[in-house]
């Protein structure tokens, strides 16, 4: 196995939409050396629109519809920045993303779809629904459902809104007993529809009691009515917008040729200003062949995108191929219950055999993103030294805990180490980080780094700061100043200076919340990326150890467990994207304002990382000389981290937390005990009579931080309650 090939060209998609899931599915199985790509989406997932009416009608459970972002781009090896862009440089080439540095390509390619808000409608924005994005308006039906349901008012009487307005009726009426849905269009009903398919969805719409108010305009919408021109009410409490494609507003400030607010597109899927700017799906406008906004031109659209994107990566201009809309296609539209209308060609049909059918169209979709492999472990050399399999183990070593050794390791070596021979220097081997003494001056001194466990090279810059103040903010000190180790991947000189200009600005983000610079660093490259912090820290008081603990005090945690199982969970494909997208905004949140909180009243504080809860714990009660009652079911623990230990799912060094303090403990220990933690919260021993007033100053800023034990007297060790 030789060294990793250097990467040369960066590939954006922006949006999830079905072209782009398509081209990351197929990318996976066949990428392209030299390239890395970058989804840029809103969400961890993306809704797919066939089943939507389905969802509504209460066929199919929400997450059937989703597309998980995180395991397709793990697939794919591409890095998934989660965020909504606003804007695009295309002289410079950058992503506008609210947050963070922007995002530099080479290649652009845009998938976002439209929308279907309808700002010119007074109260429309405060009390209506828009049907796309889809998931929000998946997200507000469920909750209105589950509320008990009531008058339904559909604004847009296309194909869309019919589909919609029967997909409604039926499930109001399987679940509540009666359905009041109203049909409501400026124009006629289903206008722009076959006649013989607009006879018999006009019949469907009549079974089904919907209401039609076609050449009505909406003045106004509230939270239980829509108020017509003409002065006449229609009683909604759940009022969706469904009329017409409309293209995201920020589009209109990019450059890029447009024709009313689309991307104009030249037969190749290139932008016909910007040849380096890709464009599919809705959002695209195809000037040399118009089409109505449909979802199967996004889909036909796939394999062409993803040609014409590799032919340009490789400098293949000449190779594009050009996409060949259909003229027609069939068409197959859900009726509400389990029924399905097709139409193609002026040939119309209905039944229960056609919704079978289209649902096996959209489940067959759907198994594309669904129970992804994750890539095999390169095969080893026929002739190898003894041990080596076993030490690589079967799975790939997860990057959250792949920077650490197991907790025997570092401890071994530190008391190896010769006695203190300065005076200057005022902590122990065993203490969170070295305390330094100059005149009346006293700083602290720490450093960590992490392995790339993500391939937003930007996040990891983030969590990778915040983990490295854990130290300065579990001892009580004032962030100060920061030396830099970055190691990156190999890498053109361009993309240096790109990668490096992101990642210093995410991290020095961090570090000027704290108000602390990074001063300067040192950066190397080698086959992956580490990144690492050297920080210092000013103390105005003494500083919190790991040997203050008293009986009576109570244990303060800051931040949900968990980390661990979920990055190991993710690396194999295993965990689900909402899970990994609410662990990595917990490790990029900073525990500044917690320590601020916690250090005026704690006796002994750590951050709790890389030996897990149990290990950080036992540290605090070795080095305090007491013992704990721990309290398991009070311990915060991240959404979906328990349910992947429970199907033996378990980080690099799991075992080895476990092994190192298992006999310590008393009583049947959960494993999220000795998960390690990335960036995780803060550890605190402080006196019982402030629980109170620490746990208010924690809710007052949306931390949800808890009581989950207390000091007792005695060896050291852990009883379980």
């Amino acid at each position: 196995m030789g060294p990793a090939l250097p990467i040369v060209t960066d590939i954006v998609l922006v949006g999830g939409g079905h072209s782009h899931a398509l081209v990351l599915k197929a990318w996976g199985m066949r990428p392209l050396p030299g390239v890395r790509l970058t989804l840029i989406n809103p969400g961890p997932t993306a809704p797919y629109s066939g089943m939507l009416p389905g969802h509504v009608a209460g066929h199919y459970e929400r997450d059937a519809l989703d597309i998980d972002l995180v395991k397709l781009a793990r697939f794919a090896g591409a890095r998934l920045v989660i965020g909504a862009a606003t804007g695009l440089d295309l002289e410079a080439r950058l992503v506008t993303v609210p947050g963070r540095a922007p995002i530099g390509y080479d290649l652009l390619s845009l998938d976002i779809g439209i929308h279907s808000e309808m700002p010119e409608i007074p109260g429309f924005s405060e009390f209506g629904v828009a049907a796309k994005p889809l998931d929000r308006f998946a997200d507000a039906w469920a909750q209105f459902v589950d509320g008990g349901g009531g008058p339904v008012a559909v604004i847009g009487a296309g194909v869309a809104g019919v589909e919609l307005s029967l997909a409604a009726a039926h499930r109001l009426r399987t679940t509540t007993g009666q359905a009041d849905v109203t049909l409501i269009d400026r124009g006629s009903v289903l206008d722009q529809v076959h006649p013989g398919a607009k006879d018999r969805l006009l019949n469907e719409l009549t079974r089904a009691g919907i209401r039609l108010l076609p050449s009505e305009t909406v003045a106004r919408v509230t939270a239980d009515q829509v108020e017509l021109a003409l002065g006449t009410f229609v009683s909604s409490t759940f009022t969706l917008g469904v009329a017409g494609a409309r293209p995201h507003r920020w589009l209109a400030e990019t450059g890029l040729h447009q024709n009313k607010g689309y991307i104009t597109v030249d037969r190749h899927l290139r932008s016909v200003s910007h040849p380096e700017v890709f464009a599919a799906g809705d959002c695209a406008d195809l000037a040399f062949d118009p089409r109505p906004k449909a979802g199967v031109y996004a889909v036909r659209a796939a394999p062409v995108l993803l040609r014409n994107l590799r032919a340009m990566a490789m400098g293949r201009d000449g190779d594009l191929l050009p996409f060949r809309p259909q003229h027609d296609y069939l068409k197959l539209i859900s009726l509400g219950g389990k029924r399905a209308l097709a139409e193609k060609r002026g040939f119309v049909g209905t039944g229960s055999a056609l919704w079978r059918w289209k649902n096996r169209i959209d489940q067959k979709f759907m198994d594309k993103f669904r129970d992804l492999s994750p890539m095999a472990l390169p095969d080893l050399p026929r002739e190898m030294a003894a041990g080596l399999r076993e030490v690589l183990g079967d799975k790939p070593m997860c990057g959250g805990c792949g920077a650490k050794l197991g907790p025997g390791s570092l401890n071994s070596a530190l008391t190896t180490l010769p006695a203190h021979i300065r005076a200057d220097i005022l902590s122990t081997p065993g203490d969170d980080a070295a305390v330094i003494k100059m005149g009346e001056v006293r700083q602290i001194l720490t450093t960590d780094h992490l392995r790339g466990f993500t391939l937003d090279h930007a996040l990891q810059a983030r969590i990778a700061a915040v983990h490295a103040l854990g130290d300065c903010w579990a001892m009580g000190a004032k962030p100060q100043a920061a030396l830099a180790t970055l190691i990156l991947p190999r890498l053109s000189p361009d993309l240096q200076s790109r990668w490096m200009a992101e990642i210093m600005a995410e991290a020095a983000a961090v570090f000027a919340e704290e108000g602390a610079e990074i001063v300067g660093g040192h950066s190397s490259m080698a086959d992956e990326l580490t990144l690492g912090f050297t920080v210092t820290g000013l103390l105005d008081r003494p500083a919190i150890t790991l040997d203050g603990a008293q009986p009576g005090d109570i244990l303060v945690l800051t931040k949900p467990l968990g980390t661990g199982v979920i990055l190991a969970a993710e690396m194999q494909l295993r965990a689900a994207g909402e899970v990994v997208a609410n662990a990595l905004a917990q490790m990029a949140a900073s525990s500044g304002p917690a320590a601020r909180i916690l250090a005026p009243h704690a006796h002994a504080m750590t951050d709790v990382t890389g030996f897990g809860l149990a290990g950080h714990l036992l540290n605090i009660c070795s080095a305090s000389g007491v013992a704990t009652r721990l309290d398991q079911g009070r311990i915060p623990v991240l959404p979906g981290a328990s349910a992947l230990l429970a199907k033996d799912l378990r980080s690099t060094i799991h075992g080895a937390n476990e092994a190192a303090v298992l006999s310590l403990i008393d009583g049947l220990a959960d494993p999220i005990l000795f998960d390690p933690q990335t960036s995780g919260g803060l550890l605190a021993a402080i006196p019982a009579d402030t629980g109170d007033q620490v746990i208010n100053a924690f809710q007052a800023i949306g931390v949800g931080a808890a009581i989950i034990g207390e000091i007792t007297a005695g060896s050291p060790g852990i009883d379980l309650v």
